[in-house]
């Protein structure tokens, strides 16, 4: 079985890069591989311009994260941060400098003799990102490391963790099945489904220009028509094959006599998104709070979306 096939990712030195797709798709595996834990049939893997498919795990100067943090239970925080050095044949001293400093950097200096059971799981996180930073990589690898968090806490280490990089100005390499998470966070998303990638891009541009409608669908970005849309829908739909796509924000609603009727309502703070079925499919129309208060599920409406809004896409 092939993992991954005819894959190219670029990262840039000080970069933020996501790894963003379905389970299965590829995302932990080329990490690894970036990591030397699994080998390569073909291509290669340049760290600095030099080819390190070859190289062993620990002699490619890469610090990662795991989704399980994967701390010794026995030692420290300190201890756990100096291990990585201390292989590296740094002399004790100087190990617990830099091991002191690294946990200072995420906020932990005053919870360095404490074990790992005697930290929460944010606790936990840092310690384990003060480990693989404490090596000076050239590359940070981060293989999901908020998922076992609550989702308060995630949001909060999601701002820490990118401000942290930001500041250190290391290259990161970051996996995640969360479309959100990826978003807020990276300088640029690459989009994988089975093994190959189907688009690299800043958040912004994955949300304006989407390379097919897998990607507009798996990312969340806007609507997407297959068939004609039935009478109480105005659409300007551009000349040619493909499927209809346009943002959600961009659907006009209007109270109507008759015509298709609003389902369901979320209600997300400031805005509110409206779910109105239609023979070609479910358009999903986001207003702000205010203004969808005017509607109610079941109430007709006319829906309306200008031409210089609405994209062809293939099916991708």
């Amino acid at each position: 079985m092939t993992a991954l096939d005819g894959l190219s990712l670029a990262v840039n030195r000080g970069e933020f890069v996501a790894l963003l797709g379905p389970s299965g798709c590829g995302k932990t595996s080329l990490l690894r591989a970036v990591a030397g834990f699994v080998p390569t049939r073909a291509g290669r893997i340049r760290l600095g311009g030099q080819d390190i498919a070859g190289v062993a795990p620990r002699l490619r100067n890469i610090g990662i994260v795991f989704q399980s943090y994967a701390l010794f239970p026995h030692m420290t925080a300190l201890g756990n941060v100096r291990f990585g050095l201390e292989c590296r044949g740094v002399a004790r001293g100087e190990a617990v400098r830099r091991a002191r400093a690294a946990l200072a950097l995420v906020g932990l200096e005053a919870l360095g003799e404490r074990r790992p059971g005697q930290l929460s799981g944010g606790q936990q996180q840092r310690v384990a990102l003060a480990r693989a930073l404490v090596i000076a990589p050239d590359l940070l690898l981060l293989d999901e490391p908020l998922a076992a968090l609550d989702k308060q806490l995630r949001v909060q280490m999601q701002t820490e963790l990118r401000a942290l990089q930001r500041r250190l100005g290391v290259t990161a390499l970051f996996v995640t099945h969360d479309r959100e998470e990826a978003l807020s966070m990276a300088d640029r998303v690459a989009v994988l489904r089975d093994g190959r990638i189907r688009q690299v891009d800043a958040p912004e541009r994955l949300f304006a220009a989407p390379a097919d409608a897998w990607v507009a669908e798996f990312i969340g970005a806007g609507n997407l028509l297959r068939e004609a849309p039935e009478a109480g829908i105005e659409i300007g739909r551009p000349g040619g094959a493909g499927v209809l796509f346009f943002p959600f924000d961009r659907v006009r609603v209007a109270a109507a006599a008759e015509g298709p009727r609003i389902a369901a309502t979320r209600f997300l703070g400031l805005t509110t998104e409206l779910h109105v079925p239609t023979r070609g499919g479910t358009i999903r129309a986001v207003l702000p709070a205010a203004e969808a208060a005017r509607f109610s599920v079941g109430s007709a409406v006319s829906l309306r979306v200008d031409a210089a809004h609405t994209f062809l896409l293939p099916e991708g």
